[in-house]
């Protein structure tokens, strides 16, 4: 039997055009971020629709999310394990600010965001871990089906390369951080086996534009 877990990223947020990392702060979308979710949502009717639906605890996840269940019907099973790392002293500013004001450390980050994660924030291997198991725990629950789950960059970044065997230290150059709302699906086979069937795929927003006409 395989299940197979669709990560999505949640929509666009008012800090996403400033590249600020968000992490843990809980901002919600913004208008664009409404029509991606929308769009997200309308690429879930017929033969696509997930048999479940999961997502983090943070504003912009539930959002994405509601609008999907809007439109399958589905409940919202909603797990704090899928929710973005707490970035630390790097919450709400830019990673260019960080360099201007401890070049150091951007660099020794650049070089290795692992050993060298943002001070005072999540370690991304113990972010890793708790959303392994919320995954892991989620193909338990639901044996041969599809389920959606709306979470996060970075974790889904941290995901793909601890179920498919990248080195973690290079999640921010292996793996191009996923557009808003754009999907990644993992296909949990027996034995443990995990494939990644597609990282990254774009939702046009003509689902949202031919639903909203």
């Amino acid at each position: 039997m395989t299940t197979t877990i669709t990560l999505a990223r949640h929509g666009r947020t008012a800090w996403h055009e400033g590249n600020r990392y968000t992490g843990s702060s809980d901002v919600g979308l913004d208008d664009v971020g409404h029509q991606q979710a929308a769009a997200l949502a309308a690429a879930q009717r017929g033969a696509d629709v997930p048999d479940a639906l999961y997502a983090s605890d943070l504003l912009r996840a539930q959002q994405t999310a509601a609008a999907v269940a809007a439109v399958t019907g589905l409940a919202v099973h909603t797990d704090p394990r899928l929710r973005e790392l707490d970035f630390g002293a790097a919450e709400g500013r830019t990673l260019a600010q960080l360099r201007a004001a401890d070049p150091d450390a951007v660099a020794a980050f650049e070089h290795d965001p692992v050993a060298h994660h943002h001070p005072g924030g999540e370690h991304p291997e113990a972010a890793a871990d708790r959303a392994q198991r919320a995954l892991l725990d989620v193909v338990d629950r639901h044996p041969d089906q599809n389920v959606l789950v709306i979470c996060h960059n970075t974790l889904m970044r941290l995901l793909v390369c601890r179920l498919t065997g990248i080195p973690m230290r290079t999640y921010r150059t292996a793996l191009r951080g996923p557009e808003p709302t754009a999907t990644t699906r993992l296909a949990f086979g027996a034995g443990g086996t995990v494939t990644l069937d597609h990282y990254n795929h774009a939702v046009s927003l003509d689902h949202y534009n031919r639903t909203a006409s």
